[in-house]
């Protein structure tokens, strides 16, 4: 099983309002090539109507994402907390002739009624993943319902933000048990509905614990990989610019164009930090 691990917050227009195709062709240019985005519907859709008369929306929100195809892992349709399962599986129904399916989907449901087979069998169904979070009082069943899991760390709201940038809650037992369970998977013997994952999604917020970066490195150890170097911002940026001026030498030039092995090892680490 390959795993992608990373921070939520790179941007927060797709949820609060439909960002444009130039935007999000920056997004892809800013980014390395093995940089994985997983973007949200927009809040009109999912929170305003209620995925109701939403063709319109849909339609331009995917219409602006292409640019972004090929970095995208997956698109996630989160319903909000008030929204049961029958009315919800009604609005999803609506939805599924309007998806694009060069895309995958996540589902993020917040309400206990969704935690059945009605739903399990309806998100397999369709090809949907039915994303396993961790709220404060919410836990999701770890039912596998595509060939991919989508894993997020959300918490609670009860850390101040002037309190981020390190780990303020030990939540390391509550994560264990979410590695375990795709271990469980990844042997075989996950809750599944005939499903072979290929691939785990793990995304972790500030909010969790205090510091997203802090909790991918967590996990990382619990599932096995290194944990990755956390930069300083700026110095990230200037890496990011002086790969680009590299670039436009190399075709300007139109000549190999050979790193020292110093910069090797810093461009593998920008790369590293940003999957």
């Amino acid at each position: 099983m390959k795993y992608r691990i990373g921070c939520s917050g790179w941007s927060y227009s797709s949820f609060y309002s439909i960002p444009d195709q130039f935007i999000v062709k920056n997004w892809f240019k800013k980014t390395p090539e093995n940089f994985g985005f997983t973007a949200k519907f927009p809040k009109t859709v999912t929170h305003d109507k209620y995925l109701v008369e939403v063709e319109e929306e849909v339609e331009l929100f995917l219409e602006n994402m292409q640019p972004l195809r090929d970095k995208t892992l997956a698109l996630l349709i989160q319903l909000p907390p008030s929204m049961e399962i029958m009315p919800g599986l009604e609005g999803l129904r609506n939805l599924l002739p309007l998806l694009d399916n060069r895309f995958r989907y996540a589902v993020e449901v917040r309400h206990h009624s969704w935690f059945q087979d009605l739903a399990y069998n309806f998100f397999a169904d369709n090809d949907i993943c039915l994303v396993w979070s961790q709220l404060a009082k919410l836990r999701t069943p770890p039912i596998v319902t595509t060939d991919f899991l989508y894993v997020r760390f959300i918490g609670d709201r009860s850390i101040d933000e002037k309190e981020f940038g390190q780990i303020q809650k030990d939540r390391v037992l509550e994560m264990k048990k979410w590695a375990n369970q795709i271990r469980k998977v990844d042997t075989g013997m996950g809750k599944g509905r005939g499903k072979e994952v290929s691939l785990a999604m793990i995304a972790a917020n500030n909010h969790y614990a205090g510091f997203g970066p802090g909790t991918v490195n967590i996990f990382r150890n619990m599932v096995g990989l290194p944990e990755l170097s956390w930069e300083d911002q700026q110095q990230i940026k200037d890496q990011l610019r002086q790969q680009k001026e590299h670039e436009k030498d190399r075709q300007s030039s139109n000549s190999n164009f050979s790193l020292s092995k110093q910069s090797k090892k810093r461009q593998a680490s920008l790369t590293e930090f940003m999957k």
